[in-house]
């Protein structure tokens, strides 16, 4: 097999540049552990980005993939499949929802939600608000809903009907409600813009707004769901319930698929013709789906993430401890933590990435301000010690 520079030279050829990538190929992965071309092993805290909840190559999930694969690949949604409507159930079964629709990503789940948020409203009511510092993906309706400039810039003009809060003060999101508003979006925690958890305060503020000014409140739980924060979606610990949520990512352990989930009254908006999606709930992804699932849901499962979770914290509060010249504290939830940097360490957090790829260990700088932290919720303690080690060495160098 080739080795990293080969892939890499092969790969710059064909690609359009729109990812800045480290100079490594994957070619396997087993648990919370990755290996490149040119065999080099790598403790993986990224997990796709928070994709990969299960590890990589989780056995019962691969077994449920090759099974599917050989039985059935795909038919159009015009047929019922058996994987499609076992995920559907177990969704329903264990949400507030009555009703979901299939997707194949966040994005697409998210489109769904903003679809049937401007059906169900009627006429004239098509304006969503959503948070400053929020993300919802890469579509033009999804980055419209984003509250990062950046995100914005050379796409515009972008759809109308969207509008951007202050995050944090519910008195701003009330300010923007007028008689076009159908929908408030938010993230239950900011991942992209740096792990900001949103407080169980300010999301029962905005759910008493949507009720008492008639609008539909969907959570995009698109990273925060799946076991990520320790309960299966993180609205179960807020207190809050919305209308309408949006999951993917996690859901089919790295295969792509997503998924709308809302009530009754507002699922019946959309009708035969009004939405649809050529793959989704694809069969084999359903099929992973159910895997991922019922692993998350067997006992013990969610109590173990919150557990390590909770020492995976302590450990981070200690690095931040003991190199106050860079990191503040941490913030987050269950495997969803950031390591929050100062000044100075925000002007060394691309550079302490980098750093930690050279020592083997996989994080992000997120918003340009955090360091994130997204292991497979099977990570081990053994392992936690590890990337921990890993980065006290790089920030001690770094301070130096």
């Amino acid at each position: 097999m080739s080795g990293n520079a080969e892939w890499k030279e092969r790969g710059d050829r064909v690609f359009i540049g729109t990812y800045s990538r480290f100079p490594a190929a994957m070619v396997r992965g087993e648990g919370c552990r990755l290996w490149d071309a040119d065999g080099r092993e790598y403790l993986d805290f990224l997990s796709g980005i928070a994709v990969c909840a299960l590890g990589h190559g989780h056995p019962a999930v691969t077994q449920a993939v090759c099974r599917q694969a050989g039985t059935l690949l795909h038919v159009s949604n015009l047929f019922y499949t058996v994987p499609q409507i076992e995920l559907a159930e177990l969704l329903v079964a264990n949400t507030f929802a009555d009703k979901v629709f299939m997707a194949n990503s966040g994005a697409e789940a998210n489109e769904a939600a903003l679809k049937l948020a401007r059906i169900h409203s009627g006429p004239g009511r098509y304006e969503v608000i959503s948070l400053a510092g929020s993300f919802h993906g890469r579509t033009l309706a999804t980055v419209a809903a984003t509250g990062q400039p950046r995100f914005h810039q050379g796409f515009e003009p972008l759809p109308q009907g969207f509008v951007h809060a202050e995050f944090g003060d519910p008195a701003a999101i009330e300010g923007l409600i007028n008689e076009r508003t159908c929908a408030i979006l938010c993230e239950p925690l900011q991942g992209e813009s740096g792990v900001r958890p949103l407080a169980p305060e300010y999301l029962r503020a905005i759910r008493a707004l949507c009720d008492r000014h008639n609008l539909l409140l969907i959570f995009d739980e698109v990273q925060t769901g799946m076991g990520r924060t320790g309960t299966l979606f993180a609205y179960e610990q807020l207190g809050v319930t919305p209308d309408i949520m949006t999951v993917a990512k996690a859901l089919g352990n790295g295969l792509p698929i997503g998924a709308m989930l809302t009530r009754n009254e507002i699922a019946a908006s959309l009708t035969v013709g009004t939405h649809a999606s050529t793959f989704g709930g694809n069969p084999v992804a359903a099929a992973a789906a159910v895997s991922v699932l019922r692993l998350m849901l067997a006992d013990g499962f969610l109590d173990g993430v919150r557990e390590r979770g909770q020492y995976f914290a302590e450990q981070l509060a200690g690095v931040a401890g003991q190199f106050p010249e860079l990191a503040t504290g941490v913030r987050g939830r269950g495997m969803l933590l950031g390591l929050v940097l100062t000044e100075q360490g925000i002007s060394l957090g691309a550079r302490i990435v980098e750093e930690m790829f050279a020592q083997g260990a996989l994080i992000n700088f997120a918003g340009n301000r955090v360091l994130r932290f997204v292991p497979p919720l099977v990570v081990s303690t053994a392992e936690i010690d590890t990337m921990v080690q890993r980065l006290a060495r790089v920030m001690a160098r770094l301070n130096s």
